[in-house]
């Protein structure tokens, strides 16, 4: 054959593949779009239990009403995540469908990195300084600070606090908490946090009797490196209980007093 008419037939060849391949195509998404919504498949990430299945879909139904049997190219899968993102407790949500009919949603929640508690009500804020209220059915078990926390925002607040100056708290107390968590002592050794009203952190441990004078949330590392050497020294030598308070917010000091 010559080469001619071999290109010419592989060409003519190529173009009824595609022109099959386009009518598969369009029939496939006119039945598509015909497709109406079987049902709803929801997956959440997360170690906490903020939220349940039952709630996602109890959020949908309230915000953006019926869904089964709406046409799977008119649904609002943007809507539905607004009304998803807007729960405190979700960092994010995402929402597509499937070929077999069905609503898709993919929930991101929280994961909180302190507790406060102030005034009779409590707040989480998570590892980027977003405060979200507690919720009802699920509590997080993360360091506590209570005491003169110079929060301002109120019990149903979410968000990042709008003063500089207390985001820039809240972002110290998060480098504390932080370094507790990954250190793979404290936070276990170390169970509340309490804000004394000249702004002095007071560590409590789980164990003993003394209260740790932590200072501002500042020179972290070195602080608990002097704790450390609390126990490590001066405990085998004095024995457990037998000082109250263990004072490390001066530079380079550990001053103890029964």
């Amino acid at each position: 054959m010559k080469p001619f008419f071999k290109y010419t037939l592989a060409a003519v060849s190529l173009t009824a593949i595609i022109a099959v391949l386009a009518i598969i195509y369009s029939k496939n998404e006119a039945g598509r779009m015909q497709m109406t919504c079987t049902g709803l498949e929801i997956k959440i990430k997360g170690e906490h239990h903020f939220v349940s299945k039952k709630d996602v879909k109890s959020y949908i139904e309230k915000g953006y009403g019926a869904y089964i049997g709406q046409r799977i190219d008119k649904m609002d899968l943007t809507k539905i995540e607004k009304i998803l993102d807007r729960r405190s407790a979700i960092l994010k949500s995402e929402a597509y469908t499937t070929p077999d009919g069905r609503l898709n949603i993919q929930i991101t929640q929280r994961e909180p990195a302190v507790r406060f508690q102030k005034e009779g009500y409590g707040f989480y804020a998570d590892g980027r300084g977003f405060i979200f209220p507690l919720q009802n059915n699920y509590t997080s078990y993360v360091p506590i600070v209570d005491g003169y926390i110079p929060l301002g925002e109120g019990p149903d607040f979410k968000g990042a606090p709008s003063d500089t100056s207390e985001r820039e708290w809240l972002g110290k107390i998060l480098s504390l908490t932080g370094y507790m968590k990954h250190s793979g002592i404290w936070e276990k050794a170390i169970v509340q946090i309490n804000v004394s009203k000249n702004g002095d952190l007071i560590l409590i441990p789980g164990e003993g009797r003394e209260r740790f004078i932590f200072g501002k949330p500042e020179d972290i590392e070195d602080k608990f490196e002097r704790i450390g050497e609390y126990y490590k020294s001066i405990i085998p030598y004095k024995g457990k209980n037998h000082y109250s308070v263990v004072n490390v917010k001066y530079d380079g000091q550990i001053v103890c007093r029964q």
